[in-house]
């Protein structure tokens, strides 16, 4: 995981499908990494996971 966009990578973020309430909003881009920030907070940056790393973290919050 880094907080740093891949170089000379501009992301599209968007809404993520499952952010349902306003109050907790997340966007994500996707990609050969995926990028993900807050939506109330875009100027402190993004975190971006490479693909082994998105998948282990969708997998841990399909078991919870």
């Amino acid at each position: 995981m880094t907080a740093t966009p891949p170089p000379s990578r501009h992301p599209r973020f968007h809404k993520s499908s499952y952010s349902q309430s306003e109050a907790a909003c997340v966007e994500v881009a996707e990609g050969p990494v995926t990028g993900v920030r807050d939506t109330k907070h875009r100027e402190l940056g993004a975190l971006f996971f490479d693909t082994g790393e998105w998948r282990a973290f969708l997998a841990s919050t399909k078991d919870a």
